[in-house]
């Protein structure tokens, strides 16, 4: 398919739940072409049929692992033959790896966190920063974690790679001033996911928001008009100021 001139195209990670899920059916639904990146086959097929259901429009599904880079690399070539550009890209996708003292975690799961929450975001940006130049405003949107701010015991490997893709992000965004592209941050804050549960097994998920709570947000900081870049947007923060 070919994208018409006024439509933007969004590529999502982790778009086979949560909070990717939420964000991918947002801007669908706010008329973005999706290119939903997940792990599950039929989890993005759901999401397509979801989509179809309520837009009329099929998304571009892209069944990926995080960790296999090599699929990544590919990614931006893929989409410049098909599309040409993209308009924004929001990187949903994260790995809790368990909690743990800094000592006890095994190198195995530390890399795993790493090249889930940081490195395939890098190699992300690598592979896509061509596509989002071609655009007319492109637009980047990362999922960090108030972890960040407030680093606590066992969640080392968490609160590190948040931690690294809060300094990559804001580094891209000043390379980027001089170009229509800008990056942002965004701290969902406590959401009833499963990593969430992962993290807090005994917690009452009903008294959380839901992850399409997220989703006004997400498709506002990709829309042409938000311009700031560099931030860090806590959902807290905007919901009360837009309330």
């Amino acid at each position: 398919m070919t994208l018409e001139t006024s439509q933007r195209l969004a590529v999502v990670t982790g778009a086979t739940r949560g909070l990717g899920w939420a964000s991918a059916v947002t801007l669908a639904e706010a008329g973005y072409h999706i290119v939903g990146l997940g792990r599950t086959v039929g989890a993005l097929e759901e999401l397509d049929d979801l989509i179809l259901k309520q837009t009329g429009q099929r998304a571009t599904l892209v069944p990926a692992d995080l960790q296999e880079h090599d699929t990544i690399d590919r990614l931006g070539a893929l989409l410049y033959d098909r599309f040409g550009r993209v308009d924004a890209l929001v990187m949903a996708a994260g790995l809790l790896g368990g909690l743990s003292p800094v000592g006890h975690f095994t190198p195995k799961t530390w890399s795993q966190v790493m090249d889930v929450n940081l490195t395939a975001n890098y190699r992300l940006i690598r592979s896509l920063d061509p596509l989002l130049r071609q655009s007319q405003a492109g637009r980047v949107v990362a999922f960090s974690s108030g972890i960040t701010q407030r680093p606590r015991a066992y969640w080392g490997a968490y609160a590190a790679s948040k931690a690294g893709l809060e300094a990559m992000i804001r580094c891209y965004a000043d390379e980027m001033i001089s170009t229509p592209v800008r990056a942002n941050l965004l701290n969902p804050g406590p959401m009833a996911t499963t990593m969430r549960k992962q993290a807090f097994p005994g917690e009452n998920q009903d008294t959380l928001h839901a992850p399409e709570k997220i989703g006004p947000l997400v498709l506002e900081m990709c829309s042409p008009e938000f311009t700031g870049t560099g931030d860090l947007i806590n959902l807290k923060d905007w919901a009360a100021e837009t309330a």
